[in-house]
């Protein structure tokens, strides 16, 4: 096999290799689980609630030990959160939510869905940035919010 061809497999190899992380994939397969996306939101918001309570118990020690599980249980926390967001964008905002013009039939049902999808983004943000298992709750709230726009009687998909 010749350089240049060597080359153009690899790349197209790597091009249709899966991403390694995605919330869904964003070609029409038509391959949904809401079911398994909003519980798995619930699944994140109880990992960064564990976290925070990590995160308290650990405060104020000061051997190097307890200061490495507090930085892997900042950095859990932070994975959880942005992988809320990511959810929210890519698969809900981006694959679910369809455009309703305004003044037309359904507008404000579609701006009402829109802000529940938003206010789980802003509320993973503030968990984030926080460690008051209040803004757990808040996020729990809007999580409970956006799943009642879906079906969430878990489906297996093929």
């Amino acid at each position: 096999m010749t350089r240049p061809t060597k080359a153009l497999l690899t790349i197209l190899l790597l091009a249709l290799a899966p991403a390694a992380v995605s919330a869904h994939c964003q070609v029409p397969c038509g391959i949904y689980d809401d079911a398994a996306r909003i519980a798995r939101l619930h699944e994140d918001a109880a990992t960064i609630e564990k976290a925070m309570s990590k995160m308290a118990e650990l405060a104020g020690r000061s051997d190097v030990q307890s200061a490495n599980q507090f930085a892997r249980w900042v950095a859990t926390k932070e994975q959880h959160a942005a992988h809320i967001i990511t959810t929210v964008s890519e698969y809900f905002l981006a694959q679910k939510v369809k455009p309703v013009a305004a003044g037309a039939d359904g507008h404000d049902a579609y701006l009402s869905r829109l802000a529940d999808h938003h206010r789980v983004m802003v509320a993973a943000m503030k968990a984030k940035q926080n460690t008051d298992p209040e803004f757990v709750k808040v996020l729990r709230e809007a999580i409970d919010a956006l799943g009642a726009h879906y079906d969430t009687a878990h489906k297996h998909v093929h």
